[in-house]
């Protein structure tokens, strides 16, 4: 099986499958797809898209960021789902250079943890709730994309090492990352460095601040989210071998 799709127009858009879970499952194959925003599909890259089969697509951007740059193009059996997990918008090119890139951006997944709890909850009742393909996607698939990866890795039961590492998959779309930004803000720099960056560091971060606020990941879904076991039991059903 692969993890990365290739897309002409897409640059991140990978299968959540094949990790291995502590209690010896393996994530499937071909059920749960992430990815940078879907508004880009067309042509042959379109036809791709549909032979996967996906039933189901979660947004996670603004609305407004909707409106700019559209969205997934509609199908006959495609639901299509925003749930805007972002509350306090802020400009990655215009990160000041001097601030710790890492720890700045695990501090914006933990406001996205708090402020998005609802929206955090319905996407996991989503995921939860259907067994045909899904994917879910924000701009660039790396920070609202990577945090729910994130969460629903760790409910599965996949070990912080491997949610790290795909985490950090994104970069290896970076330079494309970078090229479209450029390519539509031809007027302006991009000041901050970490820009399409994804080191691991972030998502241990993450993982570490929620573990400490809430006791663990599992907890904070719980706790925060309103998560409830059945849910989770739903979850590891649907996901795992």
């Amino acid at each position: 099986m692969r993890r990365h799709i290739d897309f002409e127009r897409l640059h991140n858009f990978r299968d959540l499958g094949g990790y291995r879970t502590h209690d010896g499952h393996t994530v499937r194959w071909g059920r749960l797809y992430r990815s940078d925003s879907l508004s880009k599909l067309r042509g042959a890259d379109w036809d791709r898209f549909l032979a996967l089969g996906v039933r189901t697509v979660i947004d996670l951007r603004y609305p407004w960021e909707i409106e700019a740059k559209g969205r997934v193009p509609g199908a006959d059996g495609l639901t299509y789902v925003n749930l805007s997990v972002e509350h306090r918008p802020y400009d990655q090119a215009e990160i000041d250079p001097g601030l710790d890139p890492w720890r700045f951006l695990a501090d914006r997944y933990a406001e996205v943890a708090l402020d998005g709890a609802e929206e955090l909850r319905q996407a996991l009742e989503l995921i939860a709730a259907e067994s045909a393909p899904q994917v879910f996607h924000c701009a660039s698939g790396k920070d609202r994309t990577g945090l729910l990866a994130g969460l629903v890795l760790s409910l599965l039961g996949v070990d912080e090492d491997d949610i790290a590492a795909d985490f950090a998959l994104t970069e290896l779309a970076t330079d494309r990352l970078i090229s479209d930004w450029e390519g539509a803000n031809p007027t302006r720099t991009l000041k901050w460095p970490g820009y399409g960056r994804a080191p691991e560091e972030i998502m241990r971060l993450f993982l570490s601040d929620l573990a400490a606020m809430y006791g663990s990941v599992h907890e904070y879904a719980v706790k925060q989210l309103g998560v409830d076991e059945a849910l989770i039991s739903r979850l590891r059903a649907r996901l795992l071998s």
